[in-house]
């Protein structure tokens, strides 16, 4: 086992219990399959936010690998697009989307006493434009792969040792970000750009 994986392994063990925003890329992916392995199936949770802005092609990737694994998941319907804020998409956009989401997830936490609300975002994603990390933090949501210490590179090497499919998969953004910042986010336009 990598330095790396080890580390985020010995992170993880420490919580009581978790909930991990899942979209199924490998970030996500790599930590839901950590939590189910270090805490096991009773005491986590990978939770999927829906709406037109998530790829059905992801979405089947997603399932696929929680039942290859074994990660409990559940799909909560978010409702990002009738946030005229959201819809209006500026270039904080992600912001509204993940303040939507955390505001789903978080009582799903609660609710079934899971202690940790968790997401995907790693060590580089905290030196680019990631206006939906701030919603996270506001929401109380912890980070293992950035607190870890992982690079994208060591994502995808934990991945690959673990024998996760979505190791070397590309980035996979929502159908929103293929949107012109400040054209407005339609169903329909969403349906144009799937």
């Amino acid at each position: 086992m990598s330095a790396a994986l080890t580390k985020l392994s010995g992170l993880v063990r420490s919580f009581r219990s978790a909930l991990v925003g899942y979209s199924g890329g490998v970030d996500s992916a790599l930590l839901a399959v950590v939590l189910r392995r270090e805490l096991g199936r009773g005491r986590m949770l990978a939770v999927i936010g829906r709406s037109a802005s998530y790829p059905a092609a992801q979405w089947a990737a997603a399932q696929a690998v929680a039942a290859q694994f074994d990660v409990p998941l559940l799909e909560l319907e978010t409702h990002e697009l009738e946030d005229p804020a959201y819809v209006a998409n500026p270039t904080n956009r992600c912001f509204f989307c993940k303040t939507e989401l955390w505001r789903r997830l978080v009582p799903v936490a609660q609710a079934r006493g899971l202690a940790v609300v968790s997401d995907g975002t790693n060590a580089d994603d905290l030196r680019e434009h990631r206006p939906g990390y701030a919603a996270g933090r506001a929401a109380g949501v912890r980070s293992p792969l950035a607190e870890a210490g992982l690079t994208k590179a060591d994502v995808r090497d934990a991945a690959r040792a673990l024998g996760l499919p979505v190791w070397n998969a590309p980035a996979a953004p929502c159908l929103s970000s293929r949107v012109a910042y400040g054209l407005s986010i339609t169903p329909r336009r969403l349906e144009q750009v799937e």
